[in-house]
């Protein structure tokens, strides 16, 4: 999962991107709603945690925007106010979800859960592709019966690859779902976390559920390469 956190408050925006990279997702900053506007119309975002008190743009002028440049990844707002007229307008203005500060990040990273098995359309809570099964919320993966030792960038990428199960994926893509903005990555990035995947998932079973796509990428098979 990839978020972008749009929160002025240095310390908070830290505390909650750090503790989106420890449970394995990717996650970027912005402290003003003019460069939360930019940065997810450039990045491929799977939800957005948007505070409402920013300077400039506050949060419901950021969100209104973000819908009507076409953005439609599902927007979880922050506030310390707690009045339902916040409430009605945050939603109104195209928010899917509201939570009141201060929040405990077990329920913060839930409702980001449930928001993106929601947008686009009903997802699962647990990804399957034939044997092989991947829990987000537990961050637990197997391979029929056989549990799954993955590193975070690891599940990150195979959690983006049975999402989009059956697509070709470009690098490009991949390195956009998995990685932050600005990350310095080494041209073959992808390629080797790819390698990892395989020796992980797919080798020890005799499987090929990872394919090469020639010119593009890469794409899971959707019966999991049984």
């Amino acid at each position: 999962m990839r978020v972008l956190v749009v929160e002025d408050e240095p310390k908070m925006a830290t505390l909650v991107a750090r503790g989106l990279r420890e449970e394995g997702h990717a996650a970027d900053i912005a402290s003003r709603g003019e460069d939360a506007l930019w940065m997810a119309g450039a990045a491929p975002y799977d939800a957005i945690v948007l505070d409402v008190m920013l300077p400039g743009l506050d949060g419901f002028a950021t969100c209104r925007r973000l819908r009507e440049q076409g953005v439609w990844a599902p927007v979880l707002m922050l506030t310390a106010r707690d009045a339902v007229g916040d409430r009605v307008d945050g939603l109104d203005a195209g928010a899917d979800d509201y939570l009141l500060k201060p929040f405990s990040f077990a329920e913060l990273l839930a409702r980001l859960r449930a928001l993106v098995r929601r947008a686009p359309g009903e997802r699962p809570t647990l990804l399957e592709a034939g044997d092989l099964r991947l829990d987000p919320a537990a961050r637990r993966a197997w391979r029929g019966e056989a549990e799954l030792d993955l590193s975070m960038k690891e599940f990150a990428l195979l959690e983006l690859l049975l999402r989009r199960r059956g697509e070709a994926l470009s690098r490009g893509q991949l390195l956009e779902g998995a990685w932050e903005l600005g990350f310095e990555s080494c041209s073959n990035l992808v390629d080797v976390y790819v390698r990892y995947l395989r020796d992980k998932i797919d080798r020890p079973f005799g499987r090929r559920s990872i394919e090469t796509v020639r010119g593009i990428g890469y794409r899971l098979r959707r019966d999991g390469g049984v």
